[in-house]
């Protein structure tokens, strides 16, 4: 019976071992097999986040902050842990009516109206976000002939809300399990729910504690001034040409590229770089892991999708000058149209001016040191505003010292005399009889001192010429030249020819046959007649040039033939500021042999506007007129007017030009105003501007000089 009962119990044990042997393997297959040595059995989400990285600064050429960023903050939904999460729509329910209470906008590309009659809004959307839209309807079987009405029933069945929540409250979160759903079906990186959030919004929303919603750093585009509007530009998200040409260059699709300015000239070295970081977190959200996507080539790793800032770009810019620039085109031209100011008394005297331009550059580098347009905007109110502008008469956001071709008037005068002296048709010494009323060709047009006194300038030379404006001596000058000639010295000169600055420009025009025909057509008005020529002359006719091309016009008087490209880039150094990437050197666009007669007659000539008795712009720069000799006594400015007839029922346009000091040349300034009677209406600006500039210059040639003493 004892042994009986021993191999009993040795068969239980042998039973009871084999058991436990079967055990075991299973659970090592099951914790080290399946799982490769991995035994933590805790469920892990591994999702795709955009690190942003900042864009580059915007400076002066003295370091001045113009456009940077500023610290934010935005909120990313991680899709993996809301929609594992017990109660998804009710989060997401109690999310979205806190952000309609708040008044805080959210990003959601679902492309239905957010209200009923449900609608489509594809035209909303980039060419990428509708073949997400088209891709997920195919994921999820469903026909792309849908209605929108139907469409959000469907969604509404498929996530389960709640039958008592309304059509508009059940889109709402419909565009947010959509966004989720989205991240799958495209491999999209988290979606970003709300970018810039403020730190009272953020602290609202997070105390709901919504499952998978994460903070992230950002920045935004910060202004620091409220100036240079029309060339600083601004950035927005792209639109579907700007997409196919920038996702070959590796932007994200719903990365924001410079839109106009100095912004989109300058994008490519201004982006940034956005990284890529690799998130692991567990059912909560707790983070488990973090670290940079691997960057693949051929198969291999060669880096880490890390962010890379972008580089800064210093411009041409004196941020100081720019200020003068604005505040007293502004102030100019607010008198010129105020009646109570401006009391000339006549039909048109200027109370009907509406824009007006100024550009200021370097004689020598082309460098652009100030550029205003007026009206001008805020751009940091821009996107706000944006429908108000556009109907604003007066085109604030029109950059007219770009874009606004303009005929020239009598600050055209140079050329005609440059090209009748190097043409051997007259000499420094020539003189001609100002007649009063010239007739040949029965042209019958005065000049302006005949028409207002019936006398004459008599014999005069061309400096003196230019002194009073003459028409006279230079419709006998036009007589004289073809229109050719005058073409070949207008374009040496920069006008009607591309200036090489970086900005879009109008190129304008000058006067020829073939401009006149492409304005008025094969009719009468568009024929080329002898007239013409002597119209052209005066900077009449079909001559077309935009305020900077007349900038870059007085640079090369000023440099005697030598014309220089315009440019507003200064230098670019690396984000850290330590490094200097690239320097942009003078660039010579062109050189013409202007002959030693012309050069001294129109030297002289432009000084003898300021500074004599019948000069133009007499009570300018301590002129012969000048009242309050508040500009610097030795300093000398040559200078010209224009007065650019309209031929309608409106006041003339006027022209400035001016550069200075006389005997070496440093600054050039070229004003020009709409409707504004008289070009000394606005001239003042031009030496409010040039104070600003030798005072600033002189200051800067003290502080170093003791520097180098101490």
């Amino acid at each position: 019976m004892e042994r009986i009962s021993k191999v009993r119990a040795m068969v239980f044990l042998s039973i009871f071992l084999l058991v436990f042997v079967l055990y075991a393997a299973k659970l090592f297959d099951l914790q080290i097999i399946e799982t490769k040595g991995d035994t933590n059995n805790m469920t892990t989400y591994t999702s795709l986040t955009r690190v942003k990285a900042a864009r580059g600064d915007i400076l002066d050429r003295n370091g001045n902050k113009l456009v940077g960023n500023r610290a934010s903050y935005d909120l990313v939904f991680n899709h993996y842990v809301i929609e594992s999460a017990n109660g998804v729509n009710d989060y997401l329910y109690r999310l979205v009516t806190k952000c309609q209470e708040l008044g805080v906008e959210y990003f959601d590309h679902f492309p239905v109206t957010k209200t009923r009659p449900f609608a489509y809004t594809h035209e909303d959307y980039t060419a990428a976000w509708r073949g997400y839209y088209q891709s997920f309807l195919l994921d999820r079987g469903i026909d792309s002939d849908i209605s929108a009405t139907l469409l959000v029933q469907k969604l509404r069945a498929r996530y389960k809300l709640p039958e008592e929540w309304t059509d508009e409250e059940a889109r709402a979160v419909i565009g947010l399990r959509y966004e989720f759903d989205l991240r799958g079906v495209a491999n999209l990186s988290n979606y970003v729910f709300i970018e810039d959030i403020s730190d009272e919004h953020l602290s609202t929303l997070l105390e709901l504690n919504t499952p998978g919603l994460m903070v992230e750093s950002s920045t935004v585009r910060e202004y620091y001034t409220k100036y240079a509007a029309h060339i600083l530009g601004y950035v927005s998200a792209m639109n579907d040409s700007q997409w196919t040409e920038y996702k070959e260059l590796g932007y994200a699709m719903d990365a924001w590229v410079g839109q106009a300015g100095f912004e989109k000239a300058f994008e490519d070295k201004l982006h940034a770089t956005d990284g890529t970081r690799v998130d692991v977190v567990d059912r909560e959200g707790t983070i488990i892991e973090q670290y940079w996507a691997n960057i693949y080539e051929d198969g291999k790793v060669v880096g880490q999708k890390v962010p890379q800032a972008g580089n800064n770009v210093e411009t041409t810019l004196d941020i100081n000058l720019q200020k003068v620039a604005e505040d007293e085109l502004a102030k100019a031209m607010e008198w010129v149209k105020n009646p109570e100011l401006n009391t000339e008394v006549g039909e048109h005297v200027g109370h009907d001016a509406q824009g007006a331009a100024v550009v200021v550059m370097e004689v020598k580098t082309g460098d652009i040191l100030a550029m205003a347009s007026y009206p001008t905007f805020d751009l940091s109110t821009f996107t706000k505003e944006f429908e108000n502008l556009s109907k604003d008469p007066l085109k604030p956001m029109y950059n007219r010292a770009l874009q606004g071709a303009y005929p020239p008037g009598s600050t055209f005068k140079m050329v005609t005399t440059i090209a009748a002296m190097n043409n051997g048709i007259i000499n420094a010494a020539s003189e001609i009889e100002d007649q009063g009323l010239f007739r040949e060709l029965d042209f019958n047009r005065s000049c302006l001192l005949w028409s207002n006194t019936r006398a004459t300038h008599g014999f005069i030379t061309a400096a003196e010429a230019l002194e009073c404006s003459c028409n006279y001596f230079f419709y006998s000058l036009g007589y004289q030249l073809d229109w050719e000639q005058l073409n070949e010295v207008s374009a040496a000169m920069g006008l009607g020819e591309p200036t090489g600055v970086e900005l879009p420009e109008n190129v304008g025009w000058r006067a020829d046959p073939e401009s006149k025909r492409r304005q008025y057509g094969d009719t009468l008005d568009g024929g080329w007649f002898p007239g013409d020529e002597i119209l052209s002359a005066i900077g009449q006719s079909e001559n077309r040039f935009t305020p900077l091309q007349l900038c870059v016009y007085a640079c090369t008087l000023a440099n005697k033939g030598t014309r220089m490209k315009a440019t507003f880039l200064n230098r670019v150094v690396s984000s850290d500021y330590r490094t200097l990437v690239y320097e942009k050197q003078p660039e010579i666009a062109s050189v013409y042999e202007i002959c030693n007669d012309a050069y001294i007659s129109y030297m002289e000539g432009m000084q003898r506007v300021i500074y004599n008795n019948l000069g133009t712009a007499r009570k300018l720069f301590n002129g012969f007129n000048d009242e309050e000799h508040t500009f610097p006594s030795d300093i000398r400015v040559c200078a010209k007017t224009g007065t650019a007839e309209t031929f309608v029922s409106v006041s003339d346009h006027g022209a400035f030009i001016c550069f200075a000091p006389a005997d070496d040349p440093q600054i050039a300034i070229a004003l020009y105003g709409e409707r504004i009677a008289h070009p000394t209406n606005i001239a003042g600006v031009a030496e409010a501007i040039m104070k600003a500039y030798f005072t600033a210059e002189r200051a800067s040639t003290v502080a170093v000089h003791e520097n180098m003493l101490s």
